[in-house]
């Protein structure tokens, strides 16, 4: 990717600036790194970051982090990029990973265009908007961080990304950042050949979640699954309370014994969606 260092005005420091983080494939970059390049105190660092903003070279993604705007755009003056590297970015580059339904958009689990970005951490994070992108960040335990895997988003670029069966275990805890256990449901279905099961059922103890134990069994015998021997592994750890299938549904429909379930989604409905 090329940046604009000359239909855009540029003075011999901020030439130099450009060219040294394009030298370091540093499209997204911090004030920090402006005073490392450029000797630069963080007043007069920060003086420049705001002249890059104000001739279009740089978006602000967050204060004190910037991208840089391609030479493509021509006259162009916002410019997010990948979101999902804007999303390490701001989780601070680790101790996160992608998740919910923006893993289930990396792994091909979606047919919807996704209007918001989710990512885990085990830090607190406050969701924020860049140029109409929503990024909203889930806490996580660190005794619960696990299940990942890289994912290459340029020839040099990578981010940490929930794995195939981490994201359909966050699904089943937390189905309203994934649209729904419906959702969750057909995302499993369009990978379900990938899906190693006894890895699922690992996750799920790991976890230790009783609602993740019963819509995770409820959705393995929905899509009859040869592995019983997992499935009893997931009865076993039931307890006698009900649960509602979809938490961001009404509390209706009927009960089912086996999994301690209210379907307030029907196998029907599930069904149906997972063949559009």
């Amino acid at each position: 990717m090329k940046y604009n260092s000359s239909a855009k005005t540029v003075g011999p420091k901020m030439a130099f600036l450009l060219a040294e983080l394009h030298e370091q494939q540093r499209i997204i970059f911090s004030v920090h790194d402006v005073e490392k390049i450029t000797g630069m105190n963080s007043n007069s660092a920060r003086t420049l970051t705001t002249r890059l903003v104000s001739r279009g070279l740089a978006t602000r993604i967050k204060p004190g982090m910037f991208i840089l705007v391609p030479s493509e755009l021509g006259h162009g003056r916002e410019y997010l990029g990948n979101p999902y590297l804007v999303a390490a970015e701001i989780a601070g580059g680790e101790n996160y990973f992608i998740s919910h339904s923006s893993a289930m958009d990396i792994h091909q689990m979606v047919t919807q265009p996704q209007l918001v970005v989710y990512t885990t951490s085990t830090k607190q994070i406050r969701p924020r908007s860049v140029l109409g992108t929503e990024f909203r960040f889930v806490s996580c335990n660190p005794k619960h961080f696990f299940g990942t895997t890289h994912h290459w988003v340029t020839k040099s670029q990578k981010i940490v990304v929930s794995d195939l069966e981490r994201t359909v275990i966050d699904g089943l805890r937390q189905a309203e950042y994934c649209g729904g256990f419906s959702e969750v449901a057909k995302g499993y279905w369009m990978r379900h050949q990938d899906m190693d099961v006894k890895q699922l059922v690992e996750y799920a103890l790991m976890l230790d979640i009783g609602a993740v134990y019963r819509r995770l069994g409820y959705l393995l015998e929905l899509f009859e699954t040869k592995e019983s021997g997992q499935v009893d592994l997931l009865c076993k750890k039931l307890t006698s309370s009900y649960m509602l299938l979809d938490p961001a549904m009404p509390a209706e429909g009927k009960f089912i014994a086996r999994w301690r379930l209210r379907l307030n989604v029907s196998p029907e409905e599930i069904k149906s969606i997972i063949r559009t």
